[in-house]
């Protein structure tokens, strides 16, 4: 098959013939129709992952058809239509990954490939209203957006909710996911067309935060927050507990502008703040994300489609952070 191959740290993802899958006992193979880029396909080959082991093919998310099963894999997953959950090894404890928890595409092999093998319980049939590539879009940041709303924030439809960093695929799934519980959302981005879009989208409301005033302005348009799901963290932190209702919940799901400064501690004993952290999700609440999904028609917004040849392309793409919405790779 043909597959996408990091080799070397810093170094363009290469297109080889490589061996196809071999299945083991409850493993499917499954042939990829698309497959979408994550940041962290750019950090693991920018050297700034943990525990990098290559040559890897990278790769979490992806949608195609069954066309082998292994043993003790029920037949009646062949030629289904399937959407792969990348969250491996969740383990039992439905309260944290286990120590053996990893994400498809590294070390395990990916979905920058023409087929993958995964184990039978992290596939879901594909939602029928769908595309490929808007299927394709969907896992990784749909389930982190589900997870942090509802199990974490425990979100619920009369609150207001603060989205951070609209744009990026799991903001924009936590927006979707959001408006369609009913609850009032508004965002933020460093760009206004951005923030145009999401209001077209069902967004209250929103601010720039490269503007001075944007705290201000939030103020003025929703008064406070009973939920904020953030990604930078950085100083930004201390805004955030500002604009926190009291009792309100503050959710991470990453952390790209670095280290929490300057937070006042009295503001989040006294406001009763919780300062929570998400990361992926359970097999359960991947079901949950794809029923939701269902339910409301909801449809993942896709920024632009690159061939597979075209990967390196869509890295570039990725990396001058002009995408509103998934980037996804078309490999049939």
């Amino acid at each position: 098959m043909q597959a996408l191959v990091l080799e070397q740290l810093h170094q363009p993802l290469l297109l080889k013939e490589v061996a196809t899958p071999v299945l083991q006992e409850n493993e499917v193979l499954i042939r990829l129709k698309a497959a979408a880029l994550n940041r962290r396909d750019f950090w693991i080959q920018q050297g700034q992952y943990a525990a990098i082991r290559l040559p890897a093919i990278l790769g979490s998310d992806g949608a195609g058809i069954v066309a082998d099963i292994g043993a003790t894999v029920d037949a009646a997953w062949k030629d289904k239509e399937v959407v792969i959950n990348p969250g491996l090894h969740w383990g039992k404890n439905p309260k944290v990954q286990s120590r053996e928890f990893r994400v498809l595409g590294m070390p395990d092999s990916g979905t920058f490939a023409q087929y993958v093998k995964v184990p039978v319980t992290h596939l879901v049939p594909k939602p029928a209203h769908l595309t490929w590539q808007q299927a394709a879009a969907l896992p990784l940041a749909g389930i982190t957006a589900y997870r942090s709303l509802f199990t974490r924030a425990e979100l619920q439809s009369y609150e207001k909710i603060l989205i951070t960093g609209i744009g990026g695929g799991v903001a924009l799934q936590c927006l979707q996911f959001a408006v369609a519980t009913g609850a009032e959302v508004y965002v933020t981005s460093g760009s206004d067309d951005k923030l145009q879009q999401a209001i077209q989208m069902g967004a209250k409301g929103g601010a720039n935060y490269k503007q001075a005033d944007w705290v201000a302005s939030l103020k003025s348009q929703a008064g406070a927050f009973d939920v904020i799901i953030d990604s930078a963290a950085g100083d930004s932190v201390a805004k955030l507990t500002e604009l926190a209702a009291e009792g309100g919940r503050i959710v991470f799901y990453g952390g790209t502008n670095g280290v929490i400064n300057g937070v006042v501690p009295g503001r989040i004993f006294w406001k009763q703040l919780s300062i929570l952290g998400s990361t992926m999700g359970t097999e359960t609440e991947f079901k949950a994300m794809i029923e939701l999904v269902e339910r409301h028609t909801l449809v993942p917004v896709v920024s632009k489609v690159f061939a597979l040849a075209e990967v390196n392309e869509a890295l570039q793409y990725m990396q001058e952070a002009a995408q509103f919405g998934k980037i996804v790779l078309e490999i049939e």
